[in-house]
């Protein structure tokens, strides 16, 4: 039997979400004897991103990612606001009654989310993932007490989350993924795989941090960055409020190998509440995420539009 396994891509709670429904599938629906294959999903602007092809398995999960109305869909977890994009996508959604699709909104992580869902429906033990389930809930819900503590990145899951958001190397993404269960963060943060490919990482991060010093620019409570004339196509989103922790909003405009990105957030950590749904606002441009922070992608035919769009986001959200 083989399982495939749609997951949010260069992202530690959909790496987790991933490893965690792998886990249950083999141990409560194929008792062991499953072929597991797994599929990185980006946000790319398109809204129906699942092509039918990638729906080959005897049975087809998709967590932490956009919902999709083809039958050959048989599981499904999210808690992104933007879910569902096309029309029709959230009356499919309620009117299933499979008991295999889930969503919440509210969810910090969807892993925490999918966890729960699998312990109560299906008997699931997930106490054995307690410390997997505490990290992507402080991760993507941006629970850090700190900023200091999000941007020194000195607990094991930090750096763990630095590799995976950098990796591009897909057979070491899926070894990530099944470590993610089997393994103490501790240790797979020490393995070679991933120490190796982190000293770079952190030395890099360093002068990220110090080239957002210069890049970035505070303006009616939104820090702005315009990354692409210096080559960083990924970057710690907390930096920006840990050099401006006065900033209410970032907006920050980078390119990467397939597209420009402009990502969108607010302060966890703010001294004036957001006044804004981040995900709607990426909406309006073809992004999404969720209520705090989200992102858009666009072409890379055309920097000065992206340049526009960026532009009208933090006109937008400095007029809050």
């Amino acid at each position: 039997m083989k399982l495939r396994v749609l997951y949010h891509g260069n992202c530690f709670d959909g790496s987790a979400s991933a490893g965690l429904f792998a886990r249950f599938f083999r141990e409560h629906l194929a008792q062991g004897a499953a072929e597991v294959a797994y599929t990185p999903m980006q946000h790319k602007g398109d809204p129906q991103p699942i092509a039918g092809n990638l729906l080959d398995g005897d049975v087809n999960a998709c967590v932490d990612f956009r919902y999709s109305q083809d039958p050959r869909l048989h599981w499904w977890f999210d808690h992104h606001a933007s879910a569902f994009q096309l029309p029709g996508d959230e009356a499919h959604f309620r009117a299933d009654d499979s008991g295999q699709k889930f969503y919440d909104p509210q969810a910090k992580s969807c892993t925490r989310f999918l966890a729960t869902c699998l312990a109560e429906r299906h008997g699931f033990d997930i106490a054995r993932f307690a410390e997997l389930l505490h990290w992507a809930e402080i991760i993507d819900g941006a629970l850090f007490p700190s900023a200091a503590m999000a941007v020194e990145l000195r607990e094991p899951a930090l750096r763990l989350m630095t590799w995976v958001e950098n990796n591009r190397e897909r057979p070491l993404a899926e070894r990530f993924i099944e470590d993610l269960t089997t393994r103490p963060l501790a240790d797979i943060a020490a393995a070679d795989y991933v120490a190796q490919a982190l000293t770079p990482l952190l030395d890099r991060h360093g002068k990220n941090v110090q080239a957002m010093r210069r890049l970035s620019h505070l303006d009616r409570g939104v820090a702005t960055s315009n990354l692409i004339p210096d080559g960083i196509a990924t970057i710690n989103k907390f930096i920006v409020y840990y050099l401006h922790p006065d900033a209410r909003y970032s907006v920050t405009l980078l390119e990467t190998k397939e597209r420009y990105k402009i990502s969108v957030g607010s302060n966890p950590w703010p001294k004036t509440p957001r006044a804004h749904d981040i995900a709607k606002l990426c909406e309006r441009y073809g992004g999404g995420g969720h209520p705090a922070v989200g992102g858009i992608s666009l072409p890379k035919t055309d920097l000065a539009a992206a340049e526009r769009v960026a532009a009208e986001v933090t006109a937008f959200l400095q007029s809050a």
